[in-house]
This record gives structure tokens, C-alpha cells and sequence, in this order.
């Protein structure tokens, strides 16, 4: 199904009756990953999944976005649809979309229920090694983006680029790369809190993306959360234990 949301033709999957539930995807996924999901929940509940822009077949904002201009996207999703109570699911991404929309005031609807599968949000400590890595990193590039240098060796910037950017930074266009920059150097630890609706926590213990550990911080958080861990799991649990996935959300959302 398509909708408009500020000129952008949205990609959304809109399946089944009953009480809303409202998927939102992590950074360079789209909706397809929550089939099973879907299939899962969709018998006894209305489940809505869009195609944030600049995943899946929505295209991509035309200039870089921050997590609060996807919350605003995600609010115009919301109120195209005639949505005033729900419940959501989100992973990896999409949880930064979640703690910035949860901490929104004067919102014109209720978040009744909330499961977050691998989320980010808790900006990781970097060790040492890292700090100077970086450092070393910026101070390279400096030097080798001088216009003598440039002109000399054109790619050498591009290939650090790529020796050092993560699979996500390297496989998106300038505009998503930028974007990618501006989500994940915002730490929403503070907002986590604020979340005060039944929470469900599943992540998998071998997620190296959001370590375990960020699963454990944000269940003290919230006031009212229970951690589900699947063994073995990366950061795509669901994907990787979907029976127990889909039974552990089967009796959350009732």
C-alpha cells in the first residue's frame, strides 16, 4: 500500500483486525524482515508496518534526517491513518524512533504496550584504543584532504572512508551516509525512562550491534519491563528464533 506523507510515496503494509500494532523497522531493513511477524500477529491484531524513508521501496528524504525528523514522519504516519491507541514494536533503529516520539508532549494518542528487539538508543562508551583510533582517523584525513595532496592521490580519503566506515555507512547513498552520522551520535539513555506503558525486552545475548548489556540497562530503566533472552541470538533474534519470538509477543499483546 502506498500513502503520501509530504510528497514522499510511503511503502507501508496495513494486515488484519483488532487492536493496532505498530511496527517500525532498523536502519537499512525495511518491512519485509517482519513477515513472520506479521503472519504471527495479524490473526487477532491490526498490524502496520511502514517503509521509513530511505529504506525499502520509500524513497529517501531529500536532504539528511535526524531522529527527530523521522519522529515528525512517523507522527504525520500516524495521523494519516486515524490512529489513537496502539501498541509498537520496534527494533534496532527503530527504538531511537520510539524513545524520541515517546518523549514527545501533548501527543493526540496513547502508546498502550511497547516491545523493543535489539534496540539502539544507548550510545556505546568507547575505550581508549577507540578515542585515539579516531583521532588519528580525522587528523589523516585532514592532511590528505588538502588540495596538493587531493590532487595527487583522489582516492586516498574515499578508501579510509571505506577501511573504516561500518557495512551500513558504506552500502548508503551521501544523503543516508550523512544521516546515518546524525542518528547514532545522539545518546537517548535519558528518554528511555520516560517510557511508562508495559515494555517487552527481547534481544539475542550474541548482538554485537547492541550488546546485551544495553538490553539489561534499558530494563532497569523502564519502569515496567520484562527481558526475554534468546541464547545463541545476534541482533536479529527474531529472525533467528522466530517461534520463540513470536510466542513470547503472541501472549504480551494478548
Amino acid at each position: 500500500m502506498i500513502i503520501r506523507i509530504d510528497d514522499i510515496p510511503v511503502n507501508y503494509i496495513d494486515e488484519g483486525e483488532g487492536s493496532v500494532i505498530l511496527l517500525l523497522h532498523g536502519w537499512g531493513s525495511n518491512i519485509t524482515l517482519f513477515d513472520g511477524i506479521i503472519k504471527a500477529l495479524s490473526p487477532s491484531h491490526r498490524v502496520i508496518a511502514p517503509d521509513m524513508p530511505g529504506f525499502g521501496k520509500t524513497p529517501e528524504p531529500q536532504q539528511p534526517w535526524a531522529v527527530d525528523d523521522y519522529v515528525d514522519f512517523i507522527i504525520k504516519f500516524i495521523d494519516s491513518l486515524g490512529l489513537k491507541e496502539f501498541g509498537v514494536l520496534v527494533h534496532s533503529f527503530g527504538g531511537r524512533v520510539l524513545f524520541k516520539l515517546n518523549a514527545r508532549e501533548t501527543l493526540p494518542y496513547v502508546i498502550n504496550k511497547a516491545v523493543l528487539i535489539d534496540s539502539a538508543g544507548i550510545m556505546p562508551t568507547k575505550s581508549l584504543k577507540q578515542k585515539i583510533s579516531l583521532k588519528m582517523y580525522k587528523c589523516a584525513r585532514s592532511i590528505m584532504s588538502t588540495k596538493l595532496l587531493h590532487f595527487l592521490y583522489p582516492d586516498a580519503v574515499e578508501n579510509m572512508r571505506k577501511k573504516r566506515g561500518s557495512a551500513d555507512y558504506n552500502n548508503a547513498t551521501p544523503i543516508m551516509r550523512q544521516t546515518l552520522v546524525k542518528v547514532v551520535n545522539e545518546d537517548l539513555k535519558p528518554l528511555i525512562s520516560k517510557i511508562s506503558c508495559p515494555t517487552l525486552i527481547i534481544w539475542g545475548d550474541n548482538d554485537t550491534a547492541t550488546p546485551i548489556d544495553d538490553a539489561k540497562q534499558m530494563e532497569q530503566l523502564i519502569p515496567d519491563a520484562g527481558l526475554v533472552v534468546c541464547e545463541g541470538a545476534g541482533h536479529y533474534s527474531f529472525l533467528e528464533q522466530p517461534a520463540k519470538v513470536h510466542g513470547a509477543l503472541k501472549v504480551f499483546f494478548g
